[in-house]
């Protein structure tokens, strides 16, 4: 039998598109893979009426019996949460979901992919995937790199989770020519900590800024994504103290045991969910909120008509003493 591929688009988001009405797309593979049941139902009904009361129309991706949907209704909804048989869908893995009918929850790649393949043009997340420690040797990177490399889509997230290669990650953004900048701070965000210790030579004020370089982008014909890097506030972040004896403690533990390559991402988000006592699951779900707050403000400036065009005058460039801003 073949296979369905085509992309089937939800009433509310297909009107919201053909209106030029603000969207923001919502990935599933937190509800499915990174949330425990039941809060990963209830945490994926909340980012999508925090979108709605911000006047923005959620579109929640997910591949349904082989069928990849850009909004969900609330049965797919939770069957995405509910089901223990939904698998992982990166975009390598697209094709064969959609010729076998399988059901799916999509990465960051997969979901900027099919966002951006009806035409949204903003998606929130809670952190991108990176270079991985020991990458040298691995060669393990995630997809979301390559894939925002030609998706032009932007992309709200808190950085990257800093049991990750962060210095190599930036790297690779900068080399895969994908726009990072930060979100009212100069300095690039840790997910569970609101900075690292690495500078963003760009930063923005405000959500006009990131519609105005999106426009700019256009202009200039780039098909790349724009990553707006948003720190959590200090408050809903994980102690630092906390964070950095837990890293230390797992990168010994994972040396000590010989995981290597692809086990050892999920050996330490498992090392700091036990050792945070469940706090960095709380700081996960912070994170998202944060960015669905974000993304939201960005999708109503770009979804207005007289939206500024870029100005030199009105963007910020970023300096190792710039404070990152609240």
């Amino acid at each position: 039998m073949a296979g369905r591929s085509n992309i089937v688009v939800s009433e509310p988001v297909r009107d919201a598109l053909a209106a030029g009405a603000p969207v923001v797309a919502l990935e599933s593979t937190l509800i499915a893979h990174g949330l425990p049941r039941p809060r990963n139902r209830e945490v994926a009904l909340e980012l999508e009426e925090q979108a709605r009361e911000r006047g923005v129309t959620p579109a929640t991706i997910a591949v349904i019996d082989g069928v990849p949907r850009v909004g969900l209704d609330e049965p797919d909804l939770r069957r995405i949460a509910d089901d223990a048989n939904v698998v992982k869908l990166s975009v390598r893995d697209l094709p064969v979901a959609c010729a076998t009918g399988w059901t799916g929850a999509t990465t960051v790649a997969a979901t900027a992919l099919l966002a951006a393949r009806v035409g949204i043009r903003l998606f929130a997340t809670g952190g991108l995937g990176g270079v991985h420690r020991g990458a040298g040797d691995s060669f393990d990177e995630s997809a979301d790199l390559v894939t925002l490399s030609t998706t032009p889509i932007t992309v709200v997230s808190a950085g990257v989770k800093s049991i990750l290669d962060i210095a190599a990650t930036l790297e690779r953004l900068e080399t895969l020519g994908i726009t990072v900048v930060g979100y009212r701070t100069s300095t690039f965000p840790g997910f569970y900590l609101p900075r690292t210790t690495y500078d963003l030579d760009w930063r923005v004020s405000d959500a006009g800024q990131v519609a105005a370089a999106m426009t700019a982008a256009d202009t200039l014909g780039l098909t790349s994504a724009i990553v707006v890097a948003n720190p959590l506030p200090a408050d809903q972040a994980l102690d630092p103290a906390l964070h950095d004896r837990v890293l230390a403690d797992a990168l010994a533990w994972a040396e000590e045991r010989g995981i290597r390559g692809k086990a050892v991402t999920p050996f330490l988000l498992e090392t700091f969910h036990r050792e945070t006592g469940g706090a960095s699951l709380t700081v996960n779900i912070n994170a998202v909120r944060n960015n669905v707050a974000v993304a939201a403000e960005i999708a109503l400036a770009w979804a207005t008509p007289d939206r500024a065009t870029p100005d030199r005058a009105t963007s910020d460039r970023a300096t190792p003493d710039q404070a990152p801003q609240p």
